[in-house]
């Protein structure tokens, strides 16, 4: 298939890269049409430069690929040495709200305007942040990782960091849809279950996302199974996805996948699906992108296969490149920053970023 034209370029699935610097397999899966983006880990970083060096040798294959990371601050921070600055925990916003709102409010739009102009001076598009889950005191894998227990708290802080993310050129992501914070379970390797009804959800855990629902670039789905709204996990669900998102809350950004490779990621109905069925039961549930990390270590067969499969499921009209598609499509491209990044030491030594890194120290 050529990557040519626009009709082909329908790009909905995000992959990752083996290391530090791209193999001959990494740029013939980047160059594929149906792969939109790249999310990197902590074992694809080595200094500023390396990841710089990376990052433009991506869009060199493919300029309007989407480069993304896991950064939130905390413990969820990919990049830490070579200057990147540490960044506070959602939690501790959320501590500081406590003692002063409005100083709250600013330290969290500092967070996400050094998060964002960092990223960006390296060649980073993306971040997956913020959290909007509720620190119900529950969840081990979400913690600190939430700004609070009080929705209004969340959404407020939240709306601030993402305010700072876009003064550096970054649009953000709301996570996980929702809300991952009521169940115990960790979704990487077991499949959280929330027993709560319809209206306890949209009461208090999904508030955000109504709030948000006008300032949010991005949303990405919990991996966690709402029994008494539906039997499919939300990343799969057309009720929460079509139904509760887009149709009552009113997103009209776009949806990403949870990891596919995650254990709760492919137990549909009670079947386990291949990446590749995963990936079209994602986005035949109403996401925009489906979001595949960690299969490019080693030989890499399982991501080859991924991508395989997904051509096979195309040839056979299980994914249609059509309207549906192209909305997709826009949606990604709308993700991509719309200026060119300053560079490290021009950032560094702009007025903004030292005034940002000042609060976070104080």
């Amino acid at each position: 298939m050529s990557a040519k034209t626009e009709d082909v370029l329908l790009s909905p699935l995000v992959v990752d890269v083996a290391g530090m610097a791209l193999t001959d397999d990494d740029r013939r899966r980047l160059a594929h049409p149906r792969v939109g983006g790249v999310i990197h880990f902590a074992r694809n970083w080595e200094s500023r430069a390396q990841m710089t060096a990376l990052n433009a040798e991506i869009k060199a294959i493919r300029p309007d690929l989407l480069i993304c990371v896991d950064h939130e601050g905390g413990r969820v921070q990919r990049f830490r040495s070579d200057g990147f600055t540490h960044l506070p925990t959602m939690q501790s916003l959320g501590e500081l709200w406590m003692r002063d709102a409005m100083r709250a409010t600013q330290v969290a739009t500092a967070a996400g305007q050094v998060l964002a102009g960092e990223l960006r001076a390296c060649g980073v598009d993306f971040s997956f942040a913020p959290v909007l889950d509720l620190d119900h005191g529950r969840s081990t894998v979400i913690g600190t990782r939430s700004f609070h227990r009080d929705p209004r708290v969340v959404a407020l802080l939240a709306k601030s960091l993402m305010h700072g993310m876009l003064l550096a050129g970054m649009r953000n992501c709301g996570k996980h849809f929702p809300g991952h914070g009521w169940v115990n379970a960790d979704s990487h390797v077991e499949i959280p279950v929330d027993r709560r009804s319809l209206k306890a959800i949209l009461a208090d855990d999904a508030r955000p996302y109504d709030w948000l629902g006008g300032a949010l670039a991005a949303v990405m789905p919990a991996h966690v199974i709402y029994p008494k709204v539906d039997s499919r996990p939300a990343g799969f669900s057309p009720r929460w996805l079509r139904e509760i998102l887009r149709g009552r809350f009113g997103f009209d950004g776009a949806i990403f996948s949870d990891d596919l490779s995650m254990e709760a990621g492919r137990y549909i109905d009670g079947e386990l699906l291949s990446f590749a069925d995963a990936a079209l039961a994602a986005l035949g549930a109403g996401c925009d992108l489906a979001l595949l990390c960690n299969q490019s270590i080693g030989e890499g067969r399982l991501l080859d296969e991924f991508l395989d499969g997904f051509e096979a499921a195309e040839r056979a009209g299980r994914w249609q490149p059509g309207a549906e598609a192209r909305g997709s499509e826009t949606r990604r491209r709308g993700l991509l920053p719309q200026g060119e990044p300053i560079d490290w030491q021009a950032l560094t030594s702009s007025r903004g970023y030292l005034y940002a890194r000042r609060l976070l120290d104080s």
